[in-house]
């Protein structure tokens, strides 16, 4: 490998060179081959990972766990009663003791300050499986399907219409760092955070590519490559569902708005979808979706992320 990353964190993809994007990317590429022809990759043979979960999850918790386990490694739970963070241990405390125990943490929680706070703290490598404020995992096994898909990330467009969520911060820094184009299209009071897209506009700059936020899904669409949505309200905000569903109705994607992307666009979605919300089954269930590849490269891209780590 080009550099070596051991004992890095990843909080935020904004963490990585682009040179350490396409280091995952290689590996994570070479491990699907191994895994698909049946060869054995034990590189993390012995090795711990601790997994922490204050909010519950499908494809976080099976991807990693599976994952730990096909690299020759043990993935040990913590489910949100499990440690003694919720009896006032400090986060402080918590990633010392963790860190004399095990090889590697995965935490998937609230508050993007507490994975700040456990990587500072831990002396082992600390990977953000989701907070309110980045999804950094995902992008990256988003990034790598695209390039799977369209043999190139630099130059397309990507249009994210929906919440200016995690995603949407994620996506504005991965799409920024790897020199696609990216429009988001969020109703107003619900953009992204302006220091996030901000970064993504000095990302951007490198290669020349285009940052932008707006309020029409059509403008957003016209001309993308990749159509991308998320849910409406996500975890922790449900008593505002219903009243998001009334806001973000004109953001759902649909055949009427797909319309308006290149013939050969692919739809994502990190899943889980609410259909007939933020997408319908015309568009999700259609040959130009990739969003189960989508789920499947989140194994592939954290055991690369776990092999380059721990």
């Amino acid at each position: 490998m080009a550099i070596n990353m051991k004992g890095k964190s990843l909080v935020e993809i904004q963490d990585l060179s682009l040179e350490e994007i396409y280091q995952i990317f290689e590996l994570s590429s070479a491990l699907k081959l191994k895994l698909y022809s049946g060869e054995p990759h034990k590189l993390l043979e012995g090795k711990t990972l601790g997994m922490i979960f204050a909010k519950p999850s499908t494809r976080t918790r099976v991807s990693f766990e599976v994952g730990i386990y096909q690299l020759g490694g043990i993935g040990m739970y913590f489910g949100p009663n499990d440690l003694q963070l919720k009896r006032g241990e400090t986060i402080q405390d918590t990633a010392r003791v963790l860190s004399r125990y095990l090889d590697g943490i995965m935490i998937r929680t609230f508050s993007h300050q507490d994975v700040i706070d456990l990587a500072r703290f831990a002396s082992i490598p600390v990977i953000n499986g989701l907070t309110d404020l980045h999804h950094p995992c995902q992008v990256l096994a988003d990034l790598f399907t695209i390039l799977e898909k369209k043999r190139t990330l630099r130059g397309l467009k990507l249009a994210y219409v929906g919440d200016g969520n995690n995603m949407a911060h994620s996506l504005l820094q991965g799409a920024s760092k790897v020199g696609m184009d990216i429009s988001v299209a969020t109703p107003k009071g619900y953009e992204p955070l302006k220091d996030i897209v901000n970064q993504a506009i000095e990302n951007a700059k490198y290669f020349g590519s285009k940052v932008e936020v707006v309020e029409s899904p059509l403008e957003a669409v016209k001309d993308a490559d990749i159509v991308y949505t998320d849910v409406w309200a996500s975890m922790g905000q449900e008593s505002e569902a219903e009243e998001r569903k009334k806001i973000f109705a004109p953001y759902q994607v649909n055949p009427d708005l797909v319309k308006y992307a290149k013939d050969d666009y692919i739809f994502m979605h990190c899943l889980p979808a609410h259909r007939g919300e933020e997408v319908v089954d015309e568009v999700a269930d259609s040959p130009n979706s990739v969003i189960f590849d989508e789920a499947e490269n989140r194994l592939h891209v954290q055991k690369a992320i776990m092999a380059l780590v721990m």
